[in-house]
C-alpha cells in the first residue's frame, strides 16, 4: 500500500509542476486560472490519495478524506468566480484567444 500511496504522491507532484509551469507560460488571467485549478484538483488531490494509501485509515488519512471534496469543489468555485469577476472587470483576453463565450450575456 505504501508503494500506491507513493506513486499517487508522485502523480500529485507532477501535476502540481505542470500547474505552476503552466501559470508562468500561459498568456492571460482565464488561461492561467484555468492551469491553477487543475493544478489544485488533480495535483494536490493526488497528493491526499497517496496520503491516505499511505498511511492508511488513521488521523492523517480521515483528514485528508475530508480535504479532498472541499478543495475539489472549494476550487473550482473559486476559479469560476474569479474568472466571472475579472470579465466583468474588464480584463481582455489573450492574443491567441480564438472565441468568447461571454460577449453576448450582459455584464452584470
Amino acid at each position: 500500500m505504501e508503494t500506491i500511496g507513493f506513486i499517487f504522491i508522485c502523480i500529485g507532484i507532477l501535476f502540481n509542476l505542470f500547474g505552476c509551469i503552466g501559470l508562468i507560460r500561459l498568456p492571460d488571467v482565464y488561461n492561467r486560472l484555468q492551469s491553477a485549478t487543475k493544478c489544485v484538483t488533480l495535483g494536490t488531490c493526488s497528493i491526499l490519495v497517496g496520503v491516505i494509501f499511505y498511511y492508511g485509515f488513521n488521523g492523517a488519512g480521515f483528514k485528508a478524506i475530508i480535504a479532498i471534496p472541499l478543495l475539489f469543489f472549494a476550487a473550482t468555485v473559486a476559479a469560476h468566480a474569479l474568472v466571472k469577476g475579472a470579465y466583468i472587470f474588464g480584463v481582455k483576453l489573450g492574443n491567441k484567444s480564438v472565441k468568447d463565450d461571454y460577449e453576448d450575456v450582459p455584464k452584470s
